[in-house]
């Protein structure tokens, strides 16, 4: 479930991260059930040193199939900027953040049916003191599908101070999930062409290993 260097190549946690739907803190690695996830979880982001901060939360999939070229893509299922962050102020609902501070909106985490289970992976980013960034610019230019996190970061000079992570799979209740969502696929299995093994080699008109 390694998210360095798979996401980022490395980061330094500052910040004690932890997400919770109703009363129940999810562990990190943790599956949730699809039916849960459909909603944004509640935040609970600890720091340690003095004074406020603005940061950015981003949710990002790295584990969409791509069968076409036989690997795994990224996909960001959520951004908000410009989110409040300090010793006494540590608790973020993702659902009720003002439009003017979402970038992506929250987009359910999914997999399809015979797909491997998915990793989200939620980071918090630490912005530039006293920088508020254009979430109108950045809505315009960001893009969920094939998102590169390290390259996000780099154009908008953030630092990573925290981390968690949950996984999704396919479940009784995805199919309706994606439907609701609007999202193809919910039909669908997805199966890897199987590999046809090569013929044995001759050598002088003889089989061999």
């Amino acid at each position: 479930m390694h998210i360095v260097p798979d996401v980022l190549p490395a980061i330094d946690p500052s910040v004690d991260v932890n997400i919770s739907y109703g009363k129940t803190t999810i562990q990190p690695g943790e599956f949730i059930d699809s039916a849960v996830s459909v909603i944004p979880p509640k935040l609970h982001a600890q720091v340690f040193d003095k004074g406020e901060r603005l940061v950015t939360v981003v949710l990002v999939d790295s584990d969409v199939p791509n069968l076409a070229e036989d690997k795994f893509d990224y996909r960001c299922h959520f951004i908000a900027a410009n989110v409040l962050l300090s010793p006494t102020i540590n608790y973020i609902a993702l659902d009720k953040l003002s439009d003017d501070k979402v970038v992506i909106p929250w987009l359910p985490p999914y997999a399809q049916k015979g797909s491997p289970y998915h990793r989200l992976s939620l980071f918090l980013l630490q912005q530039p003191e006293g920088v508020q960034l254009d979430v109108a610019a950045q809505q315009a230019r960001t893009k969920r599908d094939n998102f590169k996190l390290r390259s996000y970061i780099d154009k908008y000079l953030l630092h990573p101070i925290g981390v968690t992570l949950f996984r999704t799979q396919w479940d009784e209740n995805m199919a309706k999930v994606m439907r609701d969502a609007g999202l193809e696929g919910s039909g669908i299995e997805l199966k890897r062409e199987r590999v046809q093994p090569l013929p044995y080699k001759k050598k002088d008109g003889a089989r061999y290993r």
